[in-house]
């Protein structure tokens, strides 16, 4: 270990690289949605509308039902082999998929996409808690978050791209899974599960860090212990309601919304493709704006309220901005709406991701998992809600859409409010009764 008096930026590497893993994440989770809509694709496997809500749907539940096992196997065995794991089986998922005939097909390989990258995010939760001093949470979870941004902003237009510039839907697959495995060898020569156990840091960042050394890994037996804890904590239900009603609103974005540009506002797919990459590019500013946003409220406002006001302030604009959708002749300001959807959304992640590294201690890992598994049952349930709202609302059924995707958002917003980040969740082993989390202090 290097030992001077200025402190390394591993820290940074740690946070860049994190970042890159976000970004093929999200590049291989939305491609699916320009890729169903594409000429190529519906040339060659015949779907119905239903079949592909089913389709987008079965991602976001299996990705939600494995959130918990994924990220405790983080606590338990360290981020840099898990994580490292979880990029490799699903860019191997990606390209599998461009081998696939048909809608059984389909519809298993994207489970298992869903599968694969479950533990994404809380594996990178409990990095962040690691490597990244309390004040400074937000800001860092805002970043890997901005990383996945990039790539779902990119994803919509490098994918239509891509199939129409090939002539092929399945080369895009291809690609993506390619380059999912390089991000996978660069994060295992970066990353190391905690700041004690990399080679090139030294003692001033360890000492400005703060991480603790010595936690032991999450057993299993511990895991039950943990999820008791889970089902009893009111912030936790409080956070898991929010993400699934906010997820139910902000799915549309990455599911429905391209389709909805082509077929019901007759954009072209090139042109649809750009339209979401502009409304999805918001969300990257959101990102950074609101990891700031939330550190600065954190030292003005306390930890509770710090946490809690970027989060439901931003829920209530997502709904004002989808109530005027349905009313909106004009495509561009309905995607100016959408747009101000995303920013918002993405302005109160950085302070929830922040929130599950406050109250997780060890346990970050499957405590994240249980937030975004309720959180992607949302975004499951949503993606096949919509087509049948469209069913049930005939000739309005677009106005139907648009008035539940902001009733989601206006009680994501109320739910918010009974979180508390500076009530830690207490794990413990039964061998060993009761030890508990020391809460964290604000410098």
């Amino acid at each position: 270990m290097i030992d001077t008096k200025v402190p390394t930026h591993i820290r940074h590497r740690i946070i860049g690289v994190t970042m890159l893993m976000a970004f093929i994440l999200y590049l291989d989770r939305i491609c699916m949605a320009e890729i169903v809509k594409s000429v190529s694709f519906n040339s060659e496997i015949k779907l119905t509308q239903e079949q592909i809500g089913s389709i987008l749907g079965s991602f976001f539940f299996a990705y939600a039902l494995f959130q918990v096992p994924a990220g405790w196997a983080s606590d338990r065995f360290g981020a840099r082999p898990m994580l490292t794991a979880y990029i490799v089986l699903w860019s191997v998922c990606t390209a599998m998929t461009g081998f696939v005939t048909g809608f059984a097909g389909l519809l298993v390989v994207r489970s298992l996409c869903g599968v694969a990258e479950a533990g994404a995010f809380p594996t990178s939760m409990a990095l962040i808690r690691k490597w990244i001093p309390l004040s400074g949470r937000a800001s860092a979870s805002g970043m890997v978050a901005l990383g996945g941004r990039i790539g779902g902003t990119l994803a919509p237009f490098l994918t239509i791209w891509m199939v129409v510039t090939m002539g092929n839907w399945r080369t895009s697959l291809w690609i993506d899974g390619f380059v999912g495995l390089v991000i996978a060898v660069l994060f295992w020569r970066v990353v190391r599960s905690t700041p004690h156990e990399h080679p090139q840091i030294n003692a001033a960042e360890l000492n400005l860090i703060g991480s603790p050394q010595g936690e032991t890994p999450l057993s299993a037996r511990e895991l039950r212990s943990a999820l008791w804890s889970f089902s009893k904590s009111t912030s936790l239900w409080c956070s898991s309601a929010a993400q699934a009603l906010q997820n139910i609103g902000w799915g549309f974005l990455i599911t429905w919304l391209p389709t909805y540009l082509v077929t019901e506002r007759g954009v072209g797919e090139i042109e649809g493709g750009k339209m979401l990459t502009y409304v999805l590019a918001f969300g990257m500013a959101g990102q950074i704006a609101g990891g700031y946003y939330c550190d600065w409220a954190t030292r003005r406002f306390g930890l509770r309220w710090g946490r809690l006001l970027p989060m439901t302030s931003s829920m209530f604009v997502c709904a004002a901005a989808y109530l005027c959708c349905p009313f909106l002749e004009s495509t561009w300001m309905l995607v100016a709406c959408c747009a101000v959807v995303s920013f918002c959304t993405d302005l109160a992640n950085p302070a929830l991701w922040a929130f599950m590294g406050d109250i997780g201690g060890r346990a970050t890992g499957a405590a994240g998992g249980w937030g975004n598994m309720w959180g992607n049952f949302g975004a499951s349930a949503g993606a096949m809600l919509i087509p049948w709202l469209m069913k049930m609302g005939g000739g309005d059924g677009k106005v139907l859409v648009f008035f539940t995707l902001a009733g989601a958002f206006v009680l994501a917003g109320l739910v918010i409010l009974p979180m508390d980040a500076t009530k830690l969740l207490l794990v413990h082993d039964p061998v060993t009764p009761n030890p508990t989390i020391p809460a964290p202090a604000l410098p």
